[in-house]
């Protein structure tokens, strides 16, 4: 895993067989996000999306608080990072298992990014879950076209997400999140009240009914220069309101 930091399974360095589960089993959940001066923008969010995805899939319940103590004594000596917590179960109606990856902090892309649309959609997309083969094999698929990241569509092209990030599109009033299956994003959820947001179906023969894109996720917001063959420019307006509604958000101690 690269930048690596420390690795802990439910508050300690795992041994070799508490990692055998977690390295064959791909049924779980997870969260990411940035820790900057030991603080997390969203962290509530973060904490009841842990909660919710447990009992929607084990029927056990996480505790906020004993995830946030696992989660503050993995990053306790690391002000600046990147960190992802999966939960699992490892024996079938027992405990749940967190395990927390530190790497070092990951950053925006500092370039816009162009989308290949491919034919696919995450399954129980509301759920942020382990197992996403689709997903990496669409965006490796994407990065081999020479795009930097795939756009998942329906048979209908109607619009998702990308393989990786939340998207929405501005029609010069309004930024659009498509209202289809698709995960409810931290950042998208932080970002939505604070933007003249609405909801809509969004189809690839829309494309043109848009004057910009852009894309977020935990990293950040990067705006979006071409979708397939349809090339945005990129609107500076949109993006420093954007970003600047994003600097609003409290950061957390966690």
């Amino acid at each position: 895993m690269n930048g690596l930091i420390r690795l802990e399974i439910d508050g300690h360095s795992p041994t070799p067989e508490e990692l055998y589960f977690p390295a064959l089993v791909n049924y779980g959940h997870l969260t990411a996000f940035q820790v900057r001066s030991g603080r997390v923008q969203g962290l509530g969010l973060h904490l009841s999306r842990l909660a919710s995805a447990s009992l929607a899939l084990f029927d056990v319940p996480l505790e906020p608080a004993h995830a946030r103590s696992l989660l503050r004594h993995a990053v306790r000596d690391v002000p600046d990072a990147a960190v992802r917590v999966n939960v699992y179960q490892p024996a079938p109606g027992g405990v749940l298992s967190v395990l927390v990856a530190v790497r070092q902090p990951v950053y925006p892309s500092p370039a816009p990014l162009r989308l290949m649309s491919v034919p696919y959609q995450r399954p129980v997309a509301h759920i942020k879950h382990l197992g996403g083969f689709g997903q990496i094999y669409w965006g490796r698929a994407a990065v081999e076209h020479g795009f930097d990241d795939a756009l998942l569509t329906g048979p209908d092209g109607s619009v998702s997400e990308t393989a990786v990030h939340n998207i929405a599109f501005f029609d010069g009033t309004h930024v659009v999140w498509p209202d289809a299956p698709a995960l409810p994003g931290i950042t998208m959820q932080l970002l939505e009240p604070l933007l003249p947001s609405r909801r809509a179906e969004v189809t690839l023969e829309d494309l043109g009914a848009y004057r910009a894109a852009f894309v977020a996720n935990s990293i950040g917001v990067v705006p979006v220069a071409a979708i397939d063959e349809h090339v945005f420019d990129v609107d500076d307006a949109l993006m420093s309101m954007v970003t600047g509604a994003l600097s609003s958000v409290p950061w957390d101690e966690l």
